[in-house]
């Protein structure tokens, strides 16, 4: 059996208003013999929330990868953190639905997330926002520019 490939992936995502214009990014850190190799993105959405821009840029850092890998995925939003760690599982097996049965917000991402968590061996770690962790400071302002250029177009 072939060992999975290690990635390290930071993700953020940015609300210009909490609904408004919003932004996602990732930075993907892959580590092999060969050296240190990053790839980023970053997009926007023109009306949205800061919770479903941090969703968003989670699958999308997951989605990116080729194949099947160990993550170990950054981020500074507990709602993701604590969503991978504690409380995906138990959606899933109350049909999305949370301990009170109403549904579960921003269902279609998390379901969308789990897709992906499902298909890579992921650990959630969240991390303080706007502390000088230079990966977090990174993808915040990939995401924060994403929310402010499609204002600036539209």
């Amino acid at each position: 059996m072939t060992a999975r490939p290690t990635v390290e992936l930071y993700c953020d995502g940015a609300c210009l208003g909490n609904p408004g214009p919003g932004g996602w990014a990732y930075l993907l850190r892959f580590r092999s013999a060969d050296g240190v190799k990053e790839k980023e993105a970053a997009g926007p959405d023109p009306e949205t929330t800061n919770n479903r821009m941090e969703l968003l840029a989670a699958i999308r850092g997951l989605e990116a990868l080729a194949k099947p890998c160990e993550v170990e995925l950054f981020c500074d939003s507990q709602y993701v953190v604590k969503g991978i760690t504690s409380w995906m599982a138990g959606w899933k097996r109350a049909g999305w639905r949370k301990a009170d049965r109403q549904p579960v917000l921003n269902a279609e991402l998390w379901q969308a997330l789990d897709a992906q968590v499902q298909r890579h061996r992921v650990k959630a770690t969240w991390v303080r926002g706007h502390a000088g962790h230079i990966e977090n400071e990174r993808v915040d302002v990939l995401a924060r520019e994403a929310a402010v250029h499609q204002t600036a177009q539209g």
